[in-house]
């Protein structure tokens, strides 16, 4: 699912924000829940940006792609060997696909920014 600014949507599970905090330093006094069913309209969309190590991952496999045949042997084994040890954090983010967030201003006034855009279905 691709959310857009300007979109309404509402939320699709119960969401426990955090603890209410007064008085005495530290004394909690409630907890923060927005229910599910919440509508609200979406104000920002951002991608979240890769890791280093996929970007590193993504270069090296490109260079050994183009220019491996071309190294010396001794090279071309030292970059595959780098290559298999960022496999695993590459595989990872290939598994999770693209990461998006969301800001939401919902109709109660409260904002929601930073949200996973799964929580969220739209309208």
């Amino acid at each position: 699912m691709t959310l857009e600014e300007g979109r309404r949507v509402r939320l699709a599970e119960d969401l426990g924000i955090g603890e209410a905090v007064a008085g005495a330093p530290g004394a909690v006094v409630g907890f923060l829940s927005l229910g599910a069913g919440i509508e609200g309209t979406v104000e920002r969309v951002e991608e979240l940006p890769e890791s280093h190590e996929v970007r590193e991952y993504r270069r090296l496999k490109a260079l050994f792609e183009d220019y491996g045949h071309t190294m010396p042997v001794a090279s071309r084994e030292r970059l595959e060997t780098e290559i298999a040890t960022l496999e695993p954090e590459w595989a990872a983010h290939r598994e999770r696909g693209t990461q998006v967030t969301v800001r939401v201003r919902l109709d109660n006034g409260l904002v929601l920014d930073g949200a996973h855009q799964d929580i969220l279905t739209p309208l």
